[in-house]
């Protein structure tokens, strides 16, 4: 198979390129992998049971858009997290998030905007954002998301040919890998932007759950607040950080009715709905809070190992959110090089997450740092980073 040319301007893929950068021997007895965030703590204790009472759904075909339970689950999520009435058919219960971060711009992004329509992206970010927009045959635009703009987009300061190009905005809150929040007054100003401009917003809450003190702001709750266009806010969110169910492969989208009925089309004839046993467990998992409060509390303490140990490295920004430091360094590559060869720890150059824009690349002097390994191990490999980096 050959791709497409547009596929030219992606960036290499983020794990085989890792590979590669460190297929060097450690001098380490020990080896730590901080690299890519996929949630170690225990998941829900009654998963087990509800997959067994419900082993017999693997015998029919899945409910495309998702069951009536799960959906009534989801709605109940959003009622309680962030008091929205959403109706089951505003939901679409997902293959885990990427597929709809994906699908939703393939059933979306129109065709044609003042000519070539384009697609907005934070920079870092998460790459299905630019796949999807090349998939679609949109111009992607990467906009900075660095110290200076907060570590979120600065989506204003963009040319008004540019927005008014603009098909979608993809928006991720809190921020993967910087740990920001967009507040209440961000969300304003994006969604009003978007009303100006007429495009649509992507919110990828998927680490709204792992936070310090207060709950982010959700963009569809401020949307609903400012009685904007109901198609203009689709929000995304998953189970695997929230719930610790990486594997279960179980998320949603929310939003307008018109926008996740396309969706819903889509998925009957391209998706892979989620099987009816795993339906089951999703449903309960969003409808129990207690194990993401037990959950969160296991973060905040990993928070207070990494501000222990880095709080006096000049540059340090602790994490508002999420499980991902975002620490500094004169070159992230020769970082990571360097870290896996003396210490034996895996971690990512943050160039990986970004794209070169003006010459520049904005994740070029930083490594991300995963925090997901127990309490012990996290804190032996952040002392670790400390000593060989910033010693």
């Amino acid at each position: 198979m050959v791709f497409p040319e547009r596929f030219s301007d992606l960036p290499a893929a983020t794990w085989p390129r890792l590979r590669a950068l460190l297929d060097v021997p450690t001098e380490a007895s020990e080896t730590i992998n901080m690299t890519i965030g996929e949630p170690r703590h225990a998941f829900p204790a009654f998963v087990g049971d509800i997959l067994a009472d419900n082993l017999a759904g693997f015998g029919r075909y899945p409910a495309n858009h998702g069951t009536d339970a799960l959906l009534d689950a989801i709605g109940g999520f959003l009622k309680r997290r962030y008091d929205l009435d959403v109706p089951n058919d505003q939901i679409l219960a997902l293959n885990g998030t990427r597929e709809g971060l994906y699908n939703a711009a393939m059933a979306l992004c129109r065709e044609e905007k003042h000519g070539q329509p384009v697609i907005l992206t934070p920079n870092p970010f998460y790459q299905v954002y630019a796949v999807a927009a090349l998939s679609v045959g949109a111009e992607p635009i990467y906009v900075p998301a660095t110290q200076e703009t907060g570590h979120l987009p600065d989506f204003k300061s963009l040319p008004s040919e540019i927005l008014d190009r603009t098909a979608i905005a993809y928006a991720c809150s809190p921020a993967n890998p910087q740990g920001a929040v967009a507040d209440a007054d961000y969300w304003r100003d994006l969604i009003a932007l978007a009303e100006k401009h007429d495009f649509m917003i992507f919110a990828d809450e998927c680490y709204s759950e792992i936070y310090r003190e207060s709950p982010p702001t959700g963009a569809l709750e401020i949307a609903m607040q400012m009685g904007a266009d109901p198609e203009r806010v689709l929000i995304f969110h998953s189970l695997s950080k929230r719930s610790n169910l990486p594997g279960l492969r179980s998320g949603f989208c929310a939003g307008g009715a018109g926008s996740i009925a396309r969706m819903r089309n889509l998925r009957a004839f391209a998706g892979a709905p989620l099987p009816e046993p795993l339906q089951a467990v999703a449903a309960a998992a969003w409808h129990d809070d207690d194990h993401v409060v037990e959950n969160r509390a296991l973060y905040h303490q990993k928070y207070n190992v990494a501000d222990e140990v880095f709080g006096n490295i000049k540059g340090y920004n602790s994490p508002q959110a999420g499980f991902f430091l975002w620490l500094p360094v004169v070159d992230g590559e020769e970082a990571a090089v360097r870290l896996w060869q003396e210490k034996g720890v895996r971690v990512l150059p943050g160039a990986y997450l970004s794209h070169d824009a003006n010459g520049e690349n904005p994740g070029k002097h930083y490594i991300r740092v995963a925090m997901v390994a127990p309490k012990e191990e996290l804190q032996r490999g952040l002392f670790l980073i400390r000593d060989c980096l910033y010693g």
